[in-house]
């Protein structure tokens, strides 16, 4: 076997700053998550220490305004350190997303008096957001859901159920999207629900094929008030809210699935470097070599594709097709290169010994999450008709 470590992506970053935050990441993922991430992944363990670190070391807020404790990176930026922590483990990265994810409704829609009041902690002060739009019976018919928010004076009332929703029982927040008037998207309203609210409930979490270390759970909302304070947005405006979110998010489980892809390749080309058979390592097999160019290329691709929409975003300009595409693009690929390593690796691949299967169960669930792929494409077709098909 071989005991070299792999190179670090050669990334490009547009400041100093910047390439001074990867490095930052980088000694922080070496040093404090992936010494434990197969352990604690097998034995089912959130590593909430990691993100308190994470949070005292300004890397909870990266893409919001300084002004209320961000860190103000381009998404540019902010989605390359997704990528460093998912190649560490996917459990960090996914749930930086999330919690990123949770924080946008305020962020983005929140009056000022919100954003101050909340803000701060949300992005800086150690707590830890979840996203509640998915229930049992509307995952990706996100309209159709059902919760409830009844308007009593001054409060809502908030009955419902949310379905697997990341972070579930353990987050500080829910971003929750709630009914509050008629049918269809434009009934819905977001809301942000303390974890500690009164009738606020999660279920067992999900026995999930990986990610094991990241809950997943359905959440139960029987009557809990909040104050009309915590709606965000106008009434009526959670759907918006949610899918431009989601736009965002998307870019955020395309730059995992790319961790995730970059880890199994420096996986699969230490493994086949070390490898002797019939005399010479496996790697100057000329059907190895080319299995590793296709994964390599493969992801250059998908980094390349999710950089150009996130620079669309940067610049203030539509990205929804490309952000779509990125989303579809990169989990395919880390799919595909993930089954490529356990391959690859042969007997060994298929053992908790190495981490290539791993890599692979986790691969599974990006090409589900925040849309499935199958949405991606539905949402990419419309852009492509034109904008009467939107």
């Amino acid at each position: 076997m071989s005991d070299r470590a792999p190179q670090p992506v050669d990334r490009q970053l547009p400041t100093d700053e910047a390439r001074d935050l990867i490095s930052l990441v980088r000694d922080i993922a070496q040093r404090e998550i992936v010494p434990g991430a197969a352990q604690e992944e097998g034995a089912g363990r959130f590593p909430r220490e990691v993100f308190s670190l994470l949070s005292d070391s300004g890397l909870l807020g990266l893409p919001y305004d300084a002004e209320f404790g961000g860190g103000e990176q381009p998404y540019e930026v902010y989605l390359q350190v997704l990528e460093e922590l998912a190649a560490a483990r996917l459990t960090v990265g996914l749930g930086v997303s999330v919690h990123t994810l949770a924080s946008y409704a305020p962020a983005a829609y929140g009056t000022k008096e919100q954003q101050a009041e909340y803000l701060p902690a949300m992005l800086g002060g150690g707590l830890l957001g979840a996203y509640c739009l998915s229930e049992p019976a509307s995952g990706s018919d996100a309209a159709s859901l059902r919760t409830k928010a009844v308007r009593d004076g001054d409060d809502w009332v908030i009955t419902g159920t949310k379905a697997w929703i990341t972070h579930g029982g353990i987050a500080d927040f829910y971003t929750v999207m709630a009914r509050t008037g008629e049918e269809g998207p434009r009934g819905i309203t977001a809301f942000l629900v303390p974890g500690d609210a009164d009738g606020l409930s999660a279920a067992a979490p999900e026995k999930k094929m990986g990610l094991k270390g990241s809950p997943t759970a359905q959440v139960h909302l029987d009557g809990v008030r909040v104050p009309d304070a915590r709606r965000i947005g106008d009434e009526g405006q959670g759907f918006a809210i949610a899918l431009s979110a989601l736009d965002s998010g998307r870019l955020g489980i395309a730059a995992c699935a790319i961790g995730v892809a970059q880890a199994a390749l420096d996986e699969a080309v230490s493994y086949a470097a070390g490898r002797r058979q019939f005399g010479k390592p496996i790697v100057d097999f000329q059907g190895l070599r080319f299995m590793l160019a296709d994964m390599a290329t493969q992801i250059e691709a998908g980094r390349a594709l999710y950089l150009t929409a996130a620079r669309l975003r940067d610049a203030g300009l539509p990205f929804a097709k490309q952000a779509a595409m990125a989303k579809l693009h990169c989990t395919d690929t880390a799919m595909r290169v993930t089954t490529d390593a356990v391959q690859l690796l042969g007997g060994y691949g298929y053992t908790a010994d190495f981490p290539a299967e791993r890599y692979m169960r986790e691969a599974k669930v990006l090409q589900i999450v925040e849309g499935t792929n199958q949405i991606q494409r539905m949402v990419i077709a419309r852009h492509l008709a034109g904008p009467e098909e939107r």
